[in-house]
């Protein structure tokens, strides 16, 4: 018996094995919206395109629409690439976000483009609930016209942070700072979950704006679903290994080009950040001071850390 052979053949098969038990641990990239996503409301405005791969959504008088993952994910990242309403679409807002789907305590991570008039910029809310607590808006005017072609949207979760981004480039980072005892999205398993909807009584300059529902019906494009997460229900162990990629020293914080990408976004683009608004919040929220960042000389580029 050779058993220098036997023993590679061993090392081979605990090799194989250990990369199928890594398979089934993390979700694999979806390759048609019908694997991975069902219709929650108005299905007659949800169109299929490309066998699939890609959908149209559809707001008129009638009905907006939504659609949802079919799992929830507990850590990893989610993206989609997104063209959205083009021309005049004041009053209206496409979102795309994560959320626990739990009545009192809920965390959500969110994405809401906020529809303009002709001419105007997009602009873009990111916000954060954790534990049943949100009210952490924050609002970025994109750089670029989202109606004219598709760009990548994406949520970066992991244990240490929350990262929104628009085509690999940051416009908001939170960070986990239990710590000091502020609430962190890290316990419950979050769905993914798109809408189109009218909701001209606060998108557009406050509500100042209405729709235009001459200008109907208005329509929005994704493709190039992609979720790598720990599905729920599924291994119990998967959404504490820390050899998930997401969890490694290089996704823990920002790199320096990510880093000097987010202060431009931040010093240029931003419009609108809670942390700053001394009419909701005369005293400063904690998760916007935590670590001691003065956000003046921060360029407010963190939610309370001066590390990135």
């Amino acid at each position: 018996m050779n058993t220098t052979r036997t023993s590679l053949s061993l090392t081979t098969l605990s090799c194989l094995l250990c990369v199928l038990v890594f398979s089934v641990t993390i979700s694999a990239r979806p390759a048609t919206f019908t694997q991975d996503f069902h219709v929650t409301w108005a299905e007659y405005h949800i169109k299929q395109l490309q066998g699939g791969n890609a959908i149209q959504l559809v707001l008129d008088r009638n009905s907006g629409c939504g659609f949802a993952s079919k799992n929830k994910y507990l850590f990893g990242k989610v993206s989609m690439k997104i063209k959205l309403i083009p021309g005049d679409s004041a009053g209206t807002v496409t979102a795309f976000y994560m959320n626990s789907d739990t009545d009192t305590r809920r965390d959500e991570l969110d994405f809401e483009f906020l529809g303009n008039r002709t001419g105007q910029p997009y602009t873009v809310q990111t916000n954060v609930y954790a534990n049943g607590k949100g009210d952490r808006e924050q609002r970025v005017n994109l750089w670029f016209d989202p109606a004219a072609d598709f760009h990548t949207y994406s949520i970066l979760w992991t244990h240490h942070l929350v990262v929104f981004s628009v085509d690999e480039i940051p416009i908001r980072v939170y960070k986990n700072n239990e710590a000091k005892g502020i609430p962190f999205p890290k316990f419950q398993p979050m769905g993914i979950y798109s809408t189109l909807w009218e909701a001209d009584n606060w998108a557009t300059r406050g509500g100042l704006e209405k729709i235009d529902w001459n200008k109907a019906p208005f329509y929005a494009y994704y493709k190039d679903f992609e979720i790598e997460g720990c599905p729920v229900p599924g291994p119990a162990s998967c959404a504490s290994n820390t050899r998930n990629w997401w969890e490694g020293p290089a996704y823990q914080q920002l790199t320096p080009i990510q880093a000097r990408n987010y202060r431009w976004v931040r010093m240029n683009h931003v419009t609108y950040d809670y942390c700053t608004d001394k009419s909701r919040y005369p005293v400063t929220p904690p998760e916007c001071m935590a670590g001691g960042c003065n956000r003046d000389n921060c360029f407010n580029i963190c939610d309370g850390n001066r590390s990135l």
